[in-house]
């Protein structure tokens, strides 16, 4: 059990920590004009603390850092939210004032503040594109034998596929085929249009449309859904501009983890609700060991929708962004509510 002299010194460190990036030794901390314990009292203290697990030397001569176990209970126990200024406030509700025309539109635009305001860099992730349902579908023709599939999800996600379109294939079949579709299919889920496709839909079109296989062809190939994960970042420049990112190898291996399907399967594991903190090792990622990953989610109608996170060096401003991605996150909820009413 830590005394509250032990309380106050380990989060007045942390706090120093994360904004200078350099070990605190005990005579700084004795400068503070909040601080009226003496050198030795302080040394003393911070050399319990380490005992303990809540700091460590980097070096023999060197000040304190805090360690994952000070970090964890400093998030558990100390942490209180960050007071956003004026005007960052009035900068980021103004950002969600314009009118979105799609779901991936707005939480760009959250990836993008995200990024900005915490210069860390952000991850978001989409509606599991399996789990959207077909809005509207329409097949373009853009040469003698190339068309291009549209499908509108109830999300406002586009998704466009180039396919082969016979010569056989005229305007008029064209439009019995998007008609057709767009009343079998209409509010389908897209993991479901395959099997819709062939159990309800091909007997139709046999007796619809001429060269029918090579329709079936077309559409079988236009409806498949090969990567249903959608993931958004922004700002992954802004973890080099971090002093614990400047060896290549680090940044090197930072990247293979941003740029690989690890970390989406790592933030999909993360609870469903609320506001979570992961700090270093308990990434279970090689690659993000020195960072600490903060979650939380949006919803539409309430039900979870997707997620939003921040990755950052260990020595992370969790009081801003803890602040900054709840509210980023109840802003697009908003969002996402007010346009799924409009759509009724």
């Amino acid at each position: 059990m830590l005394t509250e002299r032990q309380l106050f010194l380990l989060q007045l460190l942390v706090n120093d920590y994360v904004v200078s990036a350099e070990p605190v030794g005990s005579r700084s901390i004795a400068k503070r004009e909040d601080v009226h314990f003496s050198p030795a009292t302080i040394r003393n203290e911070l050399a319990d603390l380490e005992e303990m697990g809540y700091l460590e030397k980097t070096h023999l001569s060197s000040g304190r850092v805090p360690s994952e176990k000070g970090y964890r209970f400093y998030v558990d126990h100390l942490l209180s939210p960050a007071l956003l200024p004026d005007d960052e406030m009035g900068n980021i509700r103004d950002a969600y004032q314009k009118k979105f025309s799609e779901t991936e539109e707005l939480i760009r635009v959250t990836a993008k503040i995200l990024s900005e305001f915490t210069n860390y860099t952000a991850i978001m992730i989409g509606p599991e594109l399996l789990e959207m349902k077909m809005k509207h579908i329409q097949l373009v023709k853009l040469s003698p034998t190339q068309g291009v599939l549209i499908i509108v999800t109830d999300t406002g996600h586009v998704e466009n596929r180039v396919v082969s379109v016979p010569d056989s294939i005229k305007a008029e079949d064209i439009e019995k085929i998007v008609n057709i579709l767009n009343e079998k299919l209409n509010m389908v889920p897209l993991y479901q249009l395959q099997n819709r496709l062939n159990a309800e839909i091909a007997d139709v079109l046999r007796n619809h449309v001429r060269d029918y296989k090579r329709v079936m062809s077309l559409l079988t190939e236009g409806l498949t859904i090969n990567d249903p994960e959608q993931i958004f970042y922004s700002g992954k420049s802004n973890m080099f501009s971090q002093p614990e990112f400047q060896d290549v190898d680090k940044i090197i291996s930072l990247l293979n983890v941003l740029e690989g399907k690890e970390i989406v399967r790592e933030l999909m594991n993360m609870p469903a609700k609320g506001l979570h903190i992961r700090i270093g090792r308990e990434n279970k990622l090689i690659g993000i060991e020195d960072c600490s990953l903060i979650t939380t989610t949006y919803s539409i109608g309430g039900e979870h929708l997707g997620t939003v996170a921040v990755i950052g060096p260990k020595r992370m401003a969790y009081p801003r962004v803890v602040t900054l991605i709840d509210l980023v996150s109840k802003l697009l909820t908003e969002n996402l509510n007010k346009q799924e009413r409009k759509e009724r």
